[in-house]
């Protein structure tokens, strides 16, 4: 570690969507400032913000008045506006939710409920609808959703970044956090790039989030448990078999979407992801196993209400992860037409749920405060699509307490 202090008035914990939106917001409305983002890989966004599916949400799948249904709504525009401003690829192409059978057909109506209690733009389709919007789909009945985009999440993180710079705070990468201390006038850290003074602290640390919070002496009620979602990408010739975004109804037993199919802002179409239990907060392939966090995960009380609750769906996901034929048969429900070897160049992504004592998932976003602290717990989908509104709402609490 090198002996040098590094000095801020505040200090954001990750270099993903939500902190480098957080960081930014605050430096906007803090004139005279200094920002210091730490990030502990050599890069910035290479976890849950650069690996997810690309996509602009819409708000259509949120309880009406929560806070992932309105900061939703809000931040879709404002990044809409932030992408327009700055020249970074996106569309808002829209996309089909499709029933393939009469059992669908409640929970797709109360999707629709629920989008326009949100106010999303949505249409309801019947089987010759379904065939002009996406001739390759089949279906009884759909939703299609005229606010979903897709965008490049990459160019956001880049262009927050070049932001920060430009304005005099800095974005130190390999700085991962080893300590934190309060005092009176704020928080020291300890890190890889260094110690750190600052005033504030915002832990946006995702995967690690309720470890810094516990590194920093609080408590929190919930645990991060990883959940690694794998990809699969169409083969270039037949990129036709999806015009936009096709996505099933979801279980609304499961917290998971299903797997679906999404056109990438680079023209490439992806299919996934699963939902599996990932051996490392960083387990990105079934040989990734780290014992110190996989203990984290079985020793959690929660874990084993979980894993009770939905063990049934927990064996079909990984069924789906051990065999392409699986994978392949979910997709098939949606699109027909589509065979194994269409599919190629799986990936993964590993999402950050937080999960409390008994059991229940953390269904909204979460954070916890300490002393000059604040501490984002859970910030799973739409949290890519909502940084810029979430950023507003994390800078409004942290002067609240």
């Amino acid at each position: 570690m090198a002996d040098r202090e590094l000095q801020a008035d505040l200090v954001v914990v990750g270099a993903g969507l939500v902190g480098l939106a957080t960081a930014w917001t605050f430096a906007q409305r803090h004139a005279g400032t200094r920002v210091l983002v730490l990030e502990k890989e050599s890069r910035v966004g290479l976890h849950q913000s650069g690996r997810n599916s690309g996509v602009l949400h819409s708000g259509i799948y949120y309880k009406p008045g929560s806070l992932k249904a309105l900061t939703c709504r809000a931040g879709l525009r404002k990044l809409e506006q932030f992408c327009e401003e700055h020249s970074i690829r996106w569309q808002r192409c829209g996309k089909l939710i499709v029933a393939v059978n009469e059992g669908e057909l409640p929970a797709l109506e109360e999707l629709e409920r629920r989008g326009r209690a949100n106010g999303v733009s949505v249409e309801r389709l019947g089987p010759n609808e379904i065939q002009q919007c996406e001739p390759h789909a089949a279906g009884i009945a759909a939703l299609r959703v005229h606010d979903t985009g897709i965008i490049d999440y990459a160019g956001v993180c880049k262009q927050l970044v070049g932001l920060l710079h430009r304005a005099g705070h800095r974005v130190v990468t390999s700085g991962e956090v080893f300590d934190i201390k309060s005092t009176a006038g704020g928080v020291e850290l300890k890190t890889r790039a260094g110690g750190v003074a600052a005033g504030h602290l915002i832990n946006c640390a995702g995967l690690y989030s309720d470890r810094l919070a516990r590194m920093a002496g609080l408590q929190p009620a919930v645990r991060i448990i990883p959940f690694r979602g794998e990809y699969y990408e169409l083969k270039p010739g037949r990129r036709e078999l999806c015009r936009n975004l096709i996505y099933p109804v979801p279980d609304p037993a499961f917290p998971f979407l299903g797997v679906h199919l999404t056109r990438m802002i680079d023209g490439s179409v992806e299919c996934g992801p699963n939902a599996v239990l990932a051996w490392a907060r960083e387990g990105y392939r079934w040989t990734n196993v780290s014992p110190r966090d996989l203990w984290d995960t079985v020793s959690f009380p929660g874990f084993r209400q979980l894993t009770l609750k939905y063990w049934k769906t927990g064996l079909g996901e990984m069924k789906r992860s051990l065999w392409k034929g699986a994978f392949v048969a979910a997709l098939q429900r949606l699109v027909p037409g589509l065979r194994s070897d269409d599919l190629t160049s799986p990936r993964a992504g590993v999402r950050a749920q937080a999960v409390r004592e008994d059991g229940q998932l953390a269904d909204d976003f979460l954070w916890m405060e300490g002393w000059h602290q604040l501490h984002v717990l859970n910030a799973p989908s739409p949290a890519a699509t909502a940084c810029l509104a979430i950023a507003e709402q994390i800078t409004d609490q942290l002067f609240l307490a």
